[in-house]
């Protein structure tokens, strides 16, 4: 079972770049800047200094990568905030925080969100007709539709995606559920 988010025409845009890519993510945002005018931006810190001062986009400024930018994007994917993720990303370099990274592709990926890790797939993407339209997007069924979580409060799953992630982490068919007690 899945459920969708709508993603508006005015589109909520994370623009990423590892260090040695930066000038390249600020030459793509130069040649869209039109285009990326009319949509909300998020970037990290570093990344989205050079487009305000480059491009006078104006550009939501998470923490830097290294200090959290790329969770608190992640965390925004999950609560439906942004939409899709430019990430110009250097394969060929390691990086200090190379699991900020992994971690929010994976979420890029669990939450059904284009993704571009370089510029080719980036032009792809922005020049797509849907970029312009509504656009109903697939995400894992657990997720609840515009639910925002209060502060200092704890959500709890939904009894459907407990027994299901039970069921995928240990491999067990709906039947085998309740003879499983320890799982509970």
């Amino acid at each position: 079972m899945q459920k969708t988010i709508a993603m508006a025409s005015r589109k909520s845009i994370a623009l990423v770049a590892h260090d040695n890519k930066k000038e390249e993510l600020v030459e793509w945002a130069r040649s869209n800047s039109k285009l990326l005018a009319g949509h909300s931006l998020y970037s990290t810190r570093t990344t989205g200094r050079l487009l305000q001062s480059r491009l006078g986009l104006k550009v939501t400024l998470l923490e830097s990568g290294p200090l959290g930018g790329d969770q608190q994007i992640g965390s925004r994917i999950t609560e439906g905030e942004i939409n899709f993720v430019i990430f110009f990303s250097d394969p060929l370099r390691s990086h200090p925080h190379d699991a900020d990274v992994k971690a929010l592709l994976r979420i890029v990926v669990v939450w059904n969100v284009p993704v571009a890790c370089n510029r080719a797939s980036a032009d792809f993407i922005i020049s797509s007709p849907l970029m312009s339209s509504d656009y109903e997007r697939l995400v894992p069924a657990c997720a609840r539709r515009g639910a925002r979580p209060s502060v200092g409060a704890r959500s709890r799953p939904s009894p459907e995606c407990v027994v299901e992630n039970r069921r995928q982490r240990h491999d067990l068919r709906p039947h085998q559920l309740a003879e499983n007690e320890e799982f509970a």
